[in-house]
């Protein structure tokens, strides 16, 4: 088996707990410079920002010099840069901290706050804060937790352990247990185990299931219920995109806030953090893969319907 060639450490250090952007110089094509590849790739940077940075001296090699203007394109070369982040909207709401130690972190994550860097949440993520707060520049998530969830997410401190506890989850060797307030069905009988193939499209909010072999299973218990709303125990076999949001949907009770099932509404002004979507990461168990201890975290968090559904709908 071939061994993957290690990738070459970062020359720039991070800016508000976020990584430079590393890009590869494909092999084959025409290119005859360095910048004529990447004002050709990063068309998103917009004009003449590429042609900006070179000038400036901002995108540099492995040894963390500049790469000249009219330096040769170079297949298999590594360079880096920052990007430009844009003007990011505070989520006014902190990340708690449950576990630190030199191995891990376990942090109670808010509503509406990105787990990693991705599209327009760069600097606004779980991942950047912490890094920042706790003073840990390698930390690593081990698993994502969608933006709209609030919850308990593991992070890893060193990268050479990182791995092992991806492989955890990998492996369905964590229990998972959410909570969810959705509207209550009298006729619905629980707890069940539903079990169904989903499928989520590239560039497709939603996603949907399709006919087919099982891949997201999770099991729903009722844990109470008043004023017409439920409060529903998940607890995922699986790990496939929005699955517990679409189960419940599937049954006719879809979590109350969701902005994609039943369907997709229209997006929210960026700074409106009113109605919450009401699933929570309440509980994590698992082995840990290094020192063998047993780990039981949950969440200190509460979903707000739940406790008053008045002020979950009239917040804002």
């Amino acid at each position: 088996m071939r061994r993957r060639t290690p990738l070459p450490p970062a020359p720039l250090p991070q800016r508000d707990g976020v990584d430079p952007v590393r890009v590869r110089l494909p092999y084959g094509g025409t290119w005859a410079t360095v910048r004529e590849h990447l004002v050709e790739r990063l068309t998103g940077a917009g004009p003449g920002m590429i042609e900006s940075m070179f000038d400036s001296g901002l995108i540099v090699g492995a040894d963390g010099r500049a790469v000249a203007p009219d330096a040769p394109y170079e297949p298999g070369m590594f360079v880096w840069f920052h990007r430009e982040l844009s003007a990011e909207v505070p989520v006014p709401f902190p990340v708690h901290v449950l576990h630190r130690d030199e191995h891990i972190v376990v942090a109670d994550k808010p509503h509406f706050l990105a787990t990693t860097p991705r599209g327009s949440h760069v600097a606004e993520t779980a991942l950047a804060r912490l890094r920042c707060e706790l003073d840990i520049p390698t930390l690593t998530a081990a698993h994502r937790l969608d933006r709209l969830t609030a919850g308990l997410v593991l992070f890893t401190v060193r990268p050479e352990e990182r791995g092992a506890y991806q492989t955890l989850f990998r492996d369905r060797r964590v229990r998972k247990e959410y909570e969810a307030v959705a509207p209550y069905d009298p006729a619905l009988a629980l707890p069940r185990t539903v079990r169904s193939r989903i499928v989520k499209e590239r560039g497709v909010l939603a996603a949907r299931e399709v006919e087919g072999e099982p891949n997201a299973e999770t099991h729903i218990e009722a844990a109470g219920h008043r004023g017409g709303l439920a409060r529903y125990r998940l607890v995922p076999a699986t790990g496939q995109t929005h699955q517990l949001r679409v189960h419940l949907n599937a049954l006719g009770v879809p979590v109350l806030g969701d902005p994609l099932y039943p369907e997709v509404t229209a997006p929210v002004p960026a700074g409106d953090f009113r109605r919450p979507l009401q699933l929570l990461a309440r509980r994590l168990e698992f082995t840990d893969p290094v020192t063998g201890a047993e780990h039981t975290f949950v969440s200190g968090r509460a979903l707000q319907a739940w406790e008053s559904y008045e002020g979950w709908a009239a917040r804002g």
